[in-house]
């Protein structure tokens, strides 16, 4: 997705995760793997999963 935004600039692409840790294939896993496992009595209606160094799609904090 970055080299997109930056049409094509690897240097500039490979800073945008530096200082910050973005969620792995295995936390999406992990969120997915307590959803289908809730007891009966449970209705997950609606699932929002982001990492806590990102506040919003605009917020994020860097080390």
């Amino acid at each position: 997705f970055s080299e997109v935004r930056f049409h094509g600039d690897e240097e500039r692409a490979a800073t945008v995760y530096e200082g910050y840790q973005p969620l792995t294939g295995d936390d999406i896993a992990d969120a997915v793997f307590y959803v289908a496992n809730v007891p009966p009595h449970v209705d997950v209606l609606q699932l929002v999963v982001m990492p806590t160094d990102q506040r919003s799609a605009h917020l994020v904090h860097k080390e």
